[in-house]
């Protein structure tokens, strides 16, 4: 999720493509296309690292005992909308075995993963949260978990339009995207 507030590109400048922001975009910078407008983030502190690390690799041992499918590391783009382009970079994802490519591609995944994590930084702004987590579903995301270190605790929004949160006592469920996935919250932290 952004760890600042984002800083919108020349908003009077052209639309570009997800092909031109894997082609020609800005280096050394974390960038998302939103609906044809590049958005560039700030890098996240250690916290947000330390808690994206420790939920990625419990999702990686579960996902690689059971050849569940694949998880995708921090800042891996989807590109979920078309005409314009909207490229969205998770903290985490994960795609079901049997919707992963045999190989994956070089440049933007067209598709939209299984489950997507976003951890939030202390300068999250819970419009932009919001709108992050609607582009997820609309594109077919069944399960989006919105990490918040600072709380302590998950919130988990569905597919079917459902919405739970999780305390530092509750355990993390992988539910029906990721079969008998689970995740005691107070590890996290």
């Amino acid at each position: 999720m952004t760890r600042s507030s984002p800083y919108y590109a020349d908003m009077d400048a052209a639309t570009i493509t997800a092909e031109e922001l894997l082609t020609s975009g800005p280096r050394n910078k974390r960038c998302e296309l939103i609906r044809g407008r590049l958005v560039v983030r700030e890098p996240a502190g250690a916290r947000h690292g330390s808690v994206t690390a420790e939920l990625a690799f419990q999702l990686m041992a579960h996902v690689k005992a059971g050849s569940l499918g694949r998880v995708y590391a921090a800042e891996t783009g989807f590109k979920i909308e078309s005409d314009p382009d909207t490229v969205r970079a998770p903290d985490i994802a994960f795609v079901a075995e049997e919707r992963a490519p045999e190989s994956d591609p070089i440049g933007f995944p067209d598709y939209a993963p299984d489950l997507v994590v976003e951890v939030l930084g202390t300068d999250d702004r819970p419009g932009e949260v919001l709108a992050k987590v609607g582009d997820w579903l609309n594109a077919g995301v069944r399960l989006v978990w919105v990490v918040s270190p600072e709380r302590r605790e998950v919130r988990v929004y569905r597919f079917d339009g459902s919405v739970s949160t999780l305390g530092e006592r509750d355990r993390l469920d992988g539910e029906g995207v990721l079969p008998g996935f689970t995740c005691p919250l107070g590890e996290l932290w």
